[in-house]
C-alpha cells in the first residue's frame, strides 16, 4: 500500500488521517508529495489530491465544492474523513492488538463515534479555521504543529531536499505521537466498558449512599453520576498504593463540584493531623479541594465516610 500525503508544513489532521491508515494496513510506504502524478498512483491519498472518494482512497478537503461536514455542522477536514470511513475498523484493531477485547460492529462503530466527538472534529475544526486549536489555547493541532521544522532547522538542513527529509523525519515521530494517543483514546474507552459491569455489582453501603470498589482504578465517574443518584461517596482500594480511597461524586461532568463535599476543617491535613481532627488513627491525608481522602484501612475508609455523611446536608442537584 502507499499512503500519500502532501509535502511541506504538515498539519493534525494530515498526521492523524495517515496515522490511521497506517495502523490498518502496515508495512506500507508513507510518500510525501505534491506531485499529482504521484498522488493519483497511490492507494491512498490524504489532505492532497482534490477528491473525496472513499471508496478509491481519497480523503481531500480543499477541492472547489467541498461541502462534507458532520450531522452537528462541523465541517470535516483530512482527519474527520478518513475517521469517518474507517474509525469503526481501527477501533476494534486497537481494542484487540492492545486490550486483547474483540468488538463487535456496533460497538468499535460507538467508539469511533465518541472519539470523533471528543477530538477528532476539533482536529478538522483546527485545521478548517472553525477553531484555533484543538481543543484549547495550546491543544492537539498546536501540538503537531510544533514537529514541523523552524527557520532555524530549514536554515541548518541547507538544503530544499535535506529540509523535506527532515521534515519526513518529523512527520514520523508526530505519527509516533498520534498513535499513542489514539491507542490509549480506544484503550479507555473499552476499559470504561468492561469497568460498567463490576461498578454496577459493587457493594453499596450506609443506606445506598456510599459504594464500595475493591479496585480505586475502575473508571466509575460516569455511571455513579448518571445510574446511582444516592451515592455521595466511593471507597475504593487502591492496589498500587495499599490504600483505601475516599472520594466525592461529581454532580456535573465538568466540574469539581460534588453532591457532597467532604468536611471543611480535614481540608489539607495529613496523618496525625487528621487523625486528630477524624478520631480515625490510620488516616492518611484529605485534599485541599475536600474530594479525596485517603487511611490505610477499610475500616478507617468507612469511617471517614460517615463521618462526611454526618455532616450538613448534600448539596441540591
Amino acid at each position: 500500500m502507499i499512503i500519500a500525503t502532501h509535502s511541506g508544513k504538515f498539519h493534525a489532521d494530515d498526521v492523524w488521517g495517515v496515522t490511521v491508515l497506517d495502523l490498518l494496513f502496515p508495512g506500507g510506504e508513507l510518500i510525501r508529495t505534491r506531485d499529482m502524478a504521484r498522488v493519483a498512483a497511490a492507494d491512498f491519498a490524504v489532505d492532497v489530491g482534490d477528491e473525496w472518494d472513499p471508496q478509491r482512497g481519497r480523503f481531500d478537503h480543499h477541492q472547489k465544492g467541498f461541502d462534507g461536514a458532520r450531522q452537528s455542522g462541523v465541517g470535516y477536514a483530512s482527519a474527520g474523513l478518513v475517521w469517518k470511513e474507517y474509525g469503526g475498523r481501527c477501533a476494534a484493531l486497537i481494542a484487540q492488538s492492545f486490550a486483547d477485547k474483540a468488538l463487535d460492529e456496533k460497538t468499535a462503530q460507538d467508539i469511533a463515534y465518541s472519539i470523533d466527538n471528543d477530538l477528532v472534529q476539533y482536529l478538522d475544526m483546527a485545521d478548517t479555521g472553525a477553531a484555533r486549536n484543538a481543543p484549547g489555547s495550546y491543544g492537539l493541532s498546536a501540538v503537531i504543529s510544533g514537529f514541523n521544522l523552524n527557520w532555524m532547522d530549514e536554515q541548518q538542513a541547507g538544503s530544499s531536499e535535506a529540509a523535506e527529509a527532515l521534515r519526513m523525519q518529523r512527520f514520523r515521530r508526530a505519527m509516533d505521537f498520534i498513535r499513542d494517543i489514539l491507542v490509549n483514546q480506544v484503550k479507555y474507552r473499552v476499559g470504561a466498558m468492561l469497568a460498567g459491569q463490576q461498578v454496577r455489582e459493587a457493594e453499596r453501603m450506609e443506606d445506598g449512599r456510599v459504594l464500595f470498589l475493591k479496585n480505586a482504578a475502575l473508571p466509575w465517574t460516569t455511571i455513579v453520576r448518571n445510574e446511582m443518584p444516592k451515592v455521595l461517596f466511593v471507597i475504593g482500594y487502591s492496589i498500587n498504593e495499599d490504600r483505601y480511597i475516599v472520594s466525592t461524586v461529581p454532580a456535573t461532568p465538568d466540574s469539581f463540584d460534588a453532591r457532597k463535599d467532604l468536611p471543611a476543617t480535614w481540608g489539607g491535613l495529613r496523618d496525625a493531623a487528621l487523625a486528630a481532627v477524624t478520631g480515625v488513627q490510620d488516616a492518611m491525608f484529605c485534599h485541599n479541594g475536600l474530594f479525596i481522602a485517603a487511611t490505610k484501612s477499610f475500616e478507617g475508609a468507612l469511617t471517614l465516610a460517615r463521618l462526611a455523611l454526618a455532616e450538613g446536608e448534600p448539596k441540591q442537584a
